[in-house]
């Protein structure tokens, strides 16, 4: 991952709406929420909604699919897991300390 996406990453994450949008679609896991599910669980208007779903999609947090008349969102897991990657790199003075799957180092 290179840095300007993961600049690009975090500051979208930098909202607080995002932020809880962005882990509400990581509980939802492959399934998804729509737009209206969204709205109604952290109790927000569309309007704003849709405005902060589309920057979490400019900074390829997240993926949006038309099914039906209705659309999809999901968290984009792969460039969630590379974010956390380039963020975690590094730890541990450059030696490897993360296990296989893991998000958290073990220093």
């Amino acid at each position: 991952m290179e840095e300007n996406d993961v600049v690009h990453a975090l500051a979208a994450l930098a909202h607080g709406l995002r932020l809880r949008v962005f882990r509400l679609l990581v509980v939802a896991g492959p399934d998804g929420m729509t737009p209206g599910a969204i709205a109604e669980e952290l109790a927000v208007p569309n309007a704003t909604l849709s405005f902060h779903l589309k920057e979490l999609m400019h900074a390829g947090l997240i993926t949006q699919e038309r099914d039906g008349r209705s659309l999809i969102y999901r968290t984009a897991f792969e460039q969630m897991n590379a974010l956390l990657g380039f963020l975690t790199e590094n730890c541990c003075q450059g030696q490897p300390c993360l296990e296989q799957g893991a998000v958290a180092c073990k220093c």
